[in-house]
């Protein structure tokens, strides 16, 4: 197989786009219900949006079927404090989690997760997809109750975080949008929201979006849209060459990029953690004890065990300790939050002091994890059923490992070199970068009870909103998301199409086409944006680096960005993701030049404020693009429980849920 270069250099001719090529023709479609994005939390949507009896619309930029963060699979489903066998209630899910987030969190979003979680995962079997050992591979095992069938993660007590046979989560979706009469439009990329009116009555009507094939412009008009777009990537670190990510890298950001310059309201845009970048290992593919791997022995090179120890520091005498909550504990939060758990909720985990342990010549590396030291239905549970179902890396992983002879009966799998300052981080197994090397954090739209935006419209599910969680987080308020805009749909007119904002958005996404001075690629661009953020918004940030920033971000938008060039359909969407990120770049760097106080929760550290989390910065404090620049205002943790909503989680879910209604039909 030879290399590109290679093939032209041997004379080959460059072979022709496969697909007529259409700029600047025009398809016009209308629909109640627009879903952007359509990842798990926009099928999500779409299907329930569906259900409730409202025309659906889902626009991808890639394959629906296999597309986003979670289209590769999904191996354990959290917060699922409605199934049969929970012993956690959702208002105590919920308030567990806001604590452990200092309160910078979305309170709906989390409750209504805790609510629909096991509903959503329902919804899913009867769609075909598996959730319960019906053959009973797992019979006796600890995790796994008899009478259901569902076997459980991280707590055997308590029983909310389940462990499923997802890898084919997306397929099964995508087969019920279809069997459901949802439309979906692949390869077609949403470049902006369309608006009517101004100020506070500033309403979404649509959108439009480029096709990434044929490169057709799309006019698409909704009485109701929901933004259900995965967390971008791409924005501090981007190779094409070296990358392991456990994040779709087709998700840029042109989510966050159209809701900010329509005017919606982001909260956590500061928020980000440390990323690997291009030294990163395969995620799960090496020797852990975290996540999908949690309870898995590690031992040194002389085969000497690393102990676990609670949360008080006791170390553990048996296996069954890691998957029960310690003495006088309530319950376990499992792995997948963005935030490490507070000490009420902690995991059992690995010693603290290890690194110590290994300086001091106890331990010797390297490390490795011993899966053969497990009880054998433990040990099928990690490396079958849950690496063979975790996202990316059923194939990857799992097959790839089998194939060439790995063995979990007998074999063990090397444990990163690590740096002992990242331990106890998830970079701790997978490798560590740069400080200035970052990921997307917790940052998104904010929302009310009705999972709405502060643009009428516009709703919000998955990670598009502030403090999203993980798949089940995505599934639930997709679910839940879909429902609300399906029922604020009706009565609303067809709103028609503004076509000063269409003309402005055409000449934009077509500029590529006609780059001014010597053309620039988009590779070479989007690791422009990627080398700024790490310069000025890396992991220690000052007002001066900043402003600095912000100033080279809008000196590229002003001069390189009129040379970006693109000569076919794909690499003019790729050309338009890069002045998305331009938008994404300006929203999180004046996210982070808004809050003067350092957070420890947010892992937002300023050199010029260095008090972490003083009492009055603790509010979540929103930012959005105005009509003379950018707005920031305080507003308190508490949001959701204060007039005009109820005071209770359970009061507003109930007001606002449509259940009474009945507008959730299965």
């Amino acid at each position: 197989m030879s290399t590109w270069h290679e093939y032209l250099q041997g004379g080959k001719p460059v072979p022709t786009w496969p697909y007529p090529i259409r700029y600047g023709e025009e398809r016009e479609l209308e629909t109640d219900v627009l879903v952007f994005g359509g990842g798990i939390a926009g099928s999500h949507a779409a299907i329930s949006a569906r259900k409730a009896g409202a025309r659906v619309l889902v626009v991808e930029k890639e394959a629906t079927k296999w597309s986003g963060n979670g289209g590769a699979g999904v191996d354990h489903w959290l917060s699922a404090c409605t199934n049969p066998c929970s012993r956690v209630s959702p208002e105590e899910y919920t308030q567990r989690v806001l604590e452990d987030c200092g309160g910078y969190d979305c309170g709906p979003l989390r409750y209504v997760v805790a609510r629909e979680s096991w509903d959503a995962l329902l919804d899913c079997e009867g769609m075909g997809l598996r959730i319960r050992d019906e053959a009973g591979e797992f019979t006796g095992a600890e995790f796994r109750d008899e009478e259901t069938g569902l076997l459980f993660a991280y707590d055997y007590v308590n029983r909310c975080e389940l462990r499923v046979w997802g890898h084919n989560m997306k397929p099964v979706l995508h087969a019920e949008m279809r069997r459901l009469g949802v439309e979906v439009l692949d390869r077609v990329m949403i470049t902006s929201l369309l608006t009517e009116g101004e100020g506070e009555s500033r309403r979404v009507t649509g959108a439009t979006g480029l096709g990434t094939r044929t490169g057709e412009f799309y006019i698409i008009r909704a009485k109701a849209t929901i933004l259900a777009t995965g967390l971008p990537g791409r924005m501090w670190n981007f190779s094409t060459e070296y990358r392991s990510t456990f994040r779709d890298p087709n998700c840029t950001g042109e989510g966050v990029s159209a809701a900010w310059r329509a005017g919606a309201e982001f909260s956590r845009l500061e928020e980000s953690y440390p990323d690997s970048g291009t030294m990163a290992y395969i995620s799960y593919a090496v020797g852990n004890a975290h996540n999908t791997w949690h309870g898995c022995p590690i031992v040194d090179a002389n085969g000497k065990e690393v102990p676990w120890v609670d949360r008080d520091g006791r170390e553990l005498g048996s296996l069954e300790e890691r998957f029960t909550p310690a003495e006088g504990q309530r319950f376990m939060l499992g792995d997948g939050l963005r935030v490490p758990p507070s000490y009420e909720n902690q995991t059992k985990k690995l010693a603290p002091d290890l690194p110590e342990r290994i300086l001091s010549g106890e331990f010797v590396l390297p490390l490795y994890a011993d899966l053969s030291r497990m009880p054998e239905r433990e040990r099928r549970a990690i490396f079958g059923l849950m690496v063979g179902n975790e996202g990316r890396t059923r194939v990857p992983v799992y097959e790839t490992l089998t194939k060439a002879g790995f063995d979990p009966d007998q074999d063990m799998l090397q444990v990163p070199i690590m740096d002992p300052s990242s331990y106890g981080h998830s970079n701790f197994w997978s490798g560590v970068g740069a400080p200035q090397w970052r990921m997307w954090g917790g940052g998104g739209v904010v929302v009310d009870w009705d999972l709405r935006t502060n643009l009428p419209g516009l709703y919000a599910a998955g990670g598009a909103i502030f403090g999203a969680g993980a798949h089940s987080s995505a599934a639930a308020s997709g679910r839940y998301a879909g429902r609300r805009a399906a029922e604020g749909a009706r009565g609303v007119s067809l709103p028609g199409a503004d076509r000063a904002q269409t003309d402005r958005e055409k000449a934009r996404v077509y500029a590529p086409l006609k780059p001014e001075g010597r053309p620039m690629g988009w590779k070479d661009f989007n690791a422009g944006i990627g080398r700024l953020m790490q310069s000025y918004c890396g992991q220690y940030k000052s007002a001066g680096g900043l402003r600095e920033g912000l100033r080279m971000l809008g000196e590229l938008r002003e001069s390189e960005a009129a040379s970006l060039s693109a000569a076919n359909p794909h690499e003019l969407m790729r050309a338009v993701e890069c002045l998305g990120m331009l938008d994404v770049g300006e929203a999180v760097m004046t996210a982070s030049l808004e809050r003067r106080a350092s957070s420890d929760y947010l892992n937002f550290q300023r050199i010029d404020f260095p008090r972490m989390d003083p009492p009055e910065w603790r509010n979540l404090r929103p930012i959005k693009l105005g009509p003379s620049g950018p707005e920031s205002r305080d507003l308190p943790f508490d949001y959701f429980l204060r007039p005009p909503y109820a005071p209770s989680l359970k009061e507003n879910y109930a007001a606002h849920s449509g259940l009474e209604r009945g507008e959730v039909r299965r």
